[in-house]
Formats: C-alpha cells, sequence, structure tokens
C-alpha cells in the first residue's frame, strides 16, 4: 500500500466547483488587488478566530514581520522565540533589526518551556513570540502571565494551527496578536502565498494595513517605509471557500490523531503529548525515536512517506552563525531535530491508510 505523507486531492475534489466558481468570480471582476475578496476574508476570518480585525497579507513571515514593525520592534531590542520550530519565526525578528533569543520546549509537546522563559527576558525584551507547533496551542495561560509581570508583548505564531483551541478561545487570540500563514500545505491552504494578521487591537491592526501597502494610508502618501506585502483578490476567494470546510477538516485530523495515539504500542517510539485544555489541530504529528533514519527507511520501504521537522536546529544554521552557538547549546532542540518524524497527516486520509501505518510502526525497524 502506498500512504503519501500529504494529499490535496480530497479536499480539493470535494470542492473543485466551488473554487473554480470563486476564481471565475475574480477574473470576471477584472479587480486583482485589494478588492472585495479580501475584504471579505478578513471579516469572515477575524470572526472565525473570534477576533475584531484581520489583515490579509502576503505571507506567514511578512505577518510576523509587519506585527513587529508595528509594534516599533526594532535594533537593540530582543524577542524571545522557541529554539524548536521553521526558521521563518526567528527571520522576522531578524528583519527588524532586533535579536531572537531562543528558549528551550518541553520535549513531550515540542512546545516552548515557559518555565524557560524568564531566565532569558532582560531589559532589552520586548516580546514572546510562542508558535502553536505542530498544531498544539503553547501554555498560554503562562506565557501571557509572564508577558504581563515583566510588561511585554505576546505574539502568536499560529502558521501551523487554524482553528485550534486553547481553554475554548480560537489560537490567534490568546495574546495581543497573531500571525498566520495560509501557505498551500497548512490546515487553511491557499493556492500560493498567503498570510494574515489577527487581533483586537485597531490601532495595530491599521498598522498593518498601512506597512502592508507601501506604507501608505492612501494613494501616493506614505506614512512608513512600508513594504508591498498584499493578499491578493484570488488568494482570498480560495480561502473563503475553504475557510467554510476548516473545522470539519480539523475534526477528521483530530480523529486521525487520536488513532496513532491509541494504536501506535512500540516502545521505542515517542508519541506527542496532548496537555488539559488543549483541542490540536494536527498539521503535523510527529514522533521520535532514537532510531528515526532507520525508521524512515523501514516505512518508506513499506510504500509510507515521511519527513523531518526540523533537521538542523535554527542556532546551528549557517544562517545564524554570527549568533556564535555551538553544537550542544541548545540540546533539547538538538534532540528533537535528530529523533523527530513526521507521520502522514492529511484530511482524507483513510481508515485502512492509517491502520496499515500503525501496523508497520509497530513492527521492529532495528
Amino acid at each position: 500500500m502506498k500512504v503519501p505523507f500529504n494529499s490535496f486531492q480530497p479536499m480539493h475534489d470535494e470542492l473543485q466547483q466551488e473554487l473554480q466558481s470563486a476564481i471565475e468570480t475574480v477574473v470576471k471582476s477584472n479587480w486583482f488587488v485589494l478588492g472585495e475578496q479580501k475584504q471579505l476574508f478578513e471579516a469572515e476570518f477575524a470572526s472565525f478566530c473570534g477576533a475584531k480585525y484581520c489583515v490579509g497579507v502576503g505571507n506567514g513571515l511578512e505577518a510576523i514581520y509587519l506585527l513587529l514593525r508595528a509594534y516599533e520592534i526594532g535594533p537593540g531590542d530582543e524577542v524571545i522565540v522557541p529554539s524548536n520550530t521553521y526558521i521563518a519565526t526567528a527571520l522576522a525578528v531578524s528583519y527588524t533589526g532586533a535579536l531572537p533569543v531562543f528558549v528551550e520546549p518541553k520535549k513531550e509537546t515540542y512546545l516552548i518551556d515557559p518555565l524557560l522563559i524568564r531566565e532569558k527576558i532582560t531589559e532589552n525584551t520586548k516580546a514572546i513570540i510562542p508558535v502553536h507547533l505542530y498544531g498544539q496551542p503553547a501554555d498560554m495561560n503562562e506565557i501571557n502571565a509572564i508577558a504581563k509581570e515583566y510588561g511585554l508583548l505576546v505574539i502568536e505564531d499560529v502558521a501551523q494551527a487554524h482553528g485550534a483551541r486553547y481553554y475554548g478561545k480560537r489560537t490567534g487570540n490568546l495574546g495581543n496578536a497573531g500571525a498566520f500563514s495560509f501557505y498551500p500545505g497548512k490546515n487553511l491552504g491557499a493556492m500560493g502565498d498567503a498570510g494574515a494578521v489577527v487581533t483586537n487591537d485597531e490601532t495595530i491592526a491599521d498598522r498593518v494595513r498601512v506597512l502592508s501597502n507601501y506604507g501608505s494610508d492612501r494613494k501616493y502618501h506614505n506614512l512608513y517605509k512600508g513594504h508591498n506585502s498584499r493578499l491578493d483578490e484570488i488568494q482570498a476567494a480560495i480561502l473563503r471557500v475553504k475557510l467554510k470546510e476548516l473545522d470539519r477538516w480539523n475534526t477528521h485530523r483530530r480523529q486521525t490523531a487520536e488513532k496513532y495515539l491509541n494504536g501506535i504500542q512500540n516502545q521505542a517510539i515517542q508519541k506527542p503529548i496532548v496537555n488539559a485544555g488543549r483541542e490540536p489541530v494536527w498539521h503535523i504529528f510527529p514522533i521520535r525515536t532514537a532510531a528515526r533514519d532507520a525508521l524512515q527507511t523501514h516505512l518508506r520501504d513499506h510504500g509510507i512517506e515521511t519527513l523531518i521537522h526540523y533537521p538542523i536546529p535554527m542556532h546551528l544554521q549557517e544562517a545564524y552563525q554570527d549568533l556564535n552557538m555551538k553544537e550542544g547549546a541548545l540540546p533539547i532542540a538538538e534532540e528533537i531535530a535528530y529523533t523527530e518524524l513526521s507521520l502522514p497527516m492529511f484530511y482524507g486520509i483513510t481508515d485502512e491508510q492509517v491502520e496499515y501505518v500503525i501496523d508497520v510502526l509497530n513492527h521492529d525497524f532495528v
């Protein structure tokens, strides 16, 4: 049996007519940037998240960056980020001229450890960016309490957690603002690059909107040295169609995750832990094993596709060699990088495929 790591076909087959109609509507309108579809999606996605404002932008990295700019974070400032996540989170900080400060996660959840945040706070710290990694909400009550104690901002990186809930409240509406990516592989994915900022602060929403449009609040009038980072009309129209199905798709992912959590019994494999109050959406289903490469080969030999998130920790990337952090500096991030393996997870994966993956995992592979 062949089991792909991901497939868009099930969702796109179901929505083919609606998606085609949405795209045709934009084409016929002859209006492709800063139009009605973007405005409608912003209103609908803000409502979905339980927030007041949404601003569509070009991608997830720029969503974080524009929020940092809107909060006037820049050179000389420090921003706390998890040590194990995709590099975009740190890059957004670097783009402002601020310094990303890495904090280690809890191994069992992969999420930034609030107990380790305090020791990294200095007089230059301005914000914390918790990442709801793999679709599970971070420990936001603890993080918000620390932020309040030290007068820090909390900017959620929600690139992998569209629709997740934390004690009943949607991610993206748990801090000062949230940054979303709608890269095609996300739970809510466009058909190209796209992103958004969500917040309850009208001033910040207005600043992001202006910064994303060349710093212009009206044509040929520029308040800031801004950027060109706008959610285009076709992507907004596509996202509007998909947003209506997101909770249903996420329910399917949770059911798949439950099968994995209950069915994988191999003692050589560590499964993720879900803490109380969380309703994850399982963008990724990660497992860990000391024999990761052997397991990946074992699965490949049985027709099962897997990926590694992320094989090189950020602090060991050439891009961040200026931080002069050597191997061993962040041992938990390094251990996760060397032992993590992501299993097939997508809307439309069949029970038969999931059971097959579980059966192969439960056989010896070393």
